[in-house]
């Protein structure tokens, strides 16, 4: 009996998440109020206040959810990369599960969500970033300074290379959808592609032979004006 009432607390608990992110989605979180959400879900309204104290607790939820996509992001880094034999190879399945992952319509809309609620909700934002996407970038220069030992990558600053690596796979597609508003602006070929593009141009910065070459690149000194030719 006391299992078959957790059994139903917990669809209660799935349907109103579900009718939450249907509706935060749809109107935004300043248009959205918990009456709706429990006509969504088709419960009552003390039931949705029973799970969740306020609309902010709900929508942490929501979004903090997400967190397990993140999981599975970092696994795919670790088990990618540790013990890598075909850095290239490996490093551009990485990109491409990487890149489909983060690119999802419902993970894109909830970013946009988030950052339109920054003002309102800064530690919600703070927290995202640090379980989301903080993570995979410690990750990623983790896995990153053991390629350096093995001298399969040269790189003064792992985790700027980490931000590099991200920054050069998201910033076309991810800006494109942010801008928009269209989150289905990239086919999987062309996401492929976007990945494909920016292993060639992070091995092309810090997969070099040589280590000299990878090392932080500072302004060319300018002559003395008062030099002559």
């Amino acid at each position: 009996m006391k299992q078959s009432v957790q059994s139903q607390s917990a669809r209660k608990h799935k349907a109103i998440t579900e009718a939450a992110t249907a509706a935060f989605l749809k109107n935004g979180y300043v248009g959205t109020s918990m009456e709706e959400i429990a006509a969504i879900a088709h419960v009552s309204k003390q039931t949705v206040y029973k799970h969740f104290s306020d609309k902010e607790r709900l929508f942490k939820e929501i979004v903090l959810a997400t967190a397990d996509e993140v999981n599975h992001v970092v696994r795919m880094v670790t088990s990618s990369l540790a013990d890598t034999q075909n850095l290239e190879k490996d490093l551009r399945e990485l990109a491409r599960r990487f890149v489909a992952t983060l690119m999802q319509p419902q993970l894109l809309r909830l970013r946009r969500l988030v950052i339109a609620n920054a003002d309102r909700l800064p530690e919600l934002g703070r927290t995202w970033y640090e379980q989301g996407f903080g993570r995979v970038l410690s990750t990623l220069a983790t896995c990153f300074r053991g390629l350096v030992e093995r001298r399969l990558l040269y790189m003064d600053d792992p985790l700027v290379a980490a931000n590099h690596f991200v920054g050069m796979l998201l910033w076309i597609p991810v800006n494109q959808a942010m801008f928009t508003g269209n989150h289905h602006l990239c086919t999987r070929a062309e996401l492929a592609h976007h990945a494909d593009v920016a292993v060639a141009a992070f091995l092309n910065a810090y997969g070099s032979k040589s280590p000299t070459k990878a090392k932080s690149v500072r302004p060319r000194k300018r002559p003395s004006p008062d030099r002559a030719d």
